[in-house]
């Protein structure tokens, strides 16, 4: 991996990955119609989203912070377990339950098959259908206190399809919030707390095994595209919870549509390979 192609990669995970419209997607279009690869494959994008992630935790830090704080005095009896941040801390593992197990019964087909640009393509014109149809028919009455375990569940299965790239993590999760009643700030925000465990476990255990893929890993420039994608994924938080305060997802399911549009026409013309290239 050049300097160059972790320098943009870094910029592209950090605009795309909060917006809902599919980072993975974004990263393995750019890395192999400008670059003639796969971006450094899913242990590259696993790891550069613990950039992004980063974002996450500086950005809902006083969320968070009083979160786990609540949480592990719930577990020794020291405040109620009805406690609306310990709840939050169990609905946020509880939540986080389907795209672990999903994760590990399907890792073979997430590194290779799913990666696939016909299933990417395909993933963003599907879910640019369910955006829109999640968008316009919410009710957007829920707030998060009415969050509870089974809704939680849910949530974390609407998750789970971001495994596959084209459908975008917080673009599916709050496509089902919508569905669920909840109002899109809502959403957003358990969105982005439910993926905290998800994407910090998945980097971290790709940085522990990265060696057995690759016996020479460009550490810099892995440090260098996380480091980009933390400060611009930030960035991004910060306008797309102002944004969804006034604005629906329209923008964005246009986007969505067209990018597809544009990357069938890239494969069936060859200009991109659907599969990875060989390395």
């Amino acid at each position: 991996m050049s300097w160059l192609e972790a320098v943009v990669l870094g910029i592209v995970q950090g605009l795309t990955e909060f917006l809902p419209i599919s980072s993975s997607a974004h990263q393995l279009l750019v890395a192999r119609l400008f670059f003639g690869n796969d971006g450094g494959g899913s242990a590259f994008t696993a790891i550069n989203q613990l950039g992004t992630e980063a974002a996450v935790l500086v950005y809902f830090r006083h969320d968070i912070v009083r979160i786990i704080k609540q949480w592990s005095l719930s577990l020794v009896g020291r405040t109620d377990r009805n406690d609306p941040d310990a709840r939050m801390g169990w609905l946020v593992i509880i939540g986080t339950i389907p795209i672990g197990l999903l994760g590990l019964l399907f890792q073979d087909a997430i590194d290779s098959t799913l990666r696939n640009m016909w299933i990417t393509a395909s993933m963003l014109l599907l879910f640019a259908l369910v955006i829109a149809v999640a968008d316009s028919t919410a009710k957007q009455r829920k707030e998060l206190d009415r969050l509870d375990v089974k809704t939680g569940v849910a949530f974390g299965f609407w998750q789970a399809l971001a495994l596959i790239p084209g459908v975008s993590r917080s673009g599916g999760t709050i496509a089902g919030g919508l569905f669920m009643g909840f109002t899109r700030e809502a959403a957003a925000r358990y969105s982005f707390l439910l993926a905290i465990p998800a994407v910090l476990a998945s980097g971290l255990f790709k940085v522990a095994t990265i060696s057995e893929t690759d016996p020479n890993p460009p550490w810099g420039q892995i440090l260098v595209a996380t480091v980009l994608a933390f400060v611009i994924g930030y960035a991004v938080i910060a306008w797309l919870m102002r944004y969804i305060s006034t604005h629906d997802f329209k923008p964005f399911v246009i986007y969505r549509i067209v990018l597809a549009l544009v990357i069938f026409a890239l494969l069936a013309f060859g200009v991109v390979d659907a599969a990875a290239p060989p390395v």
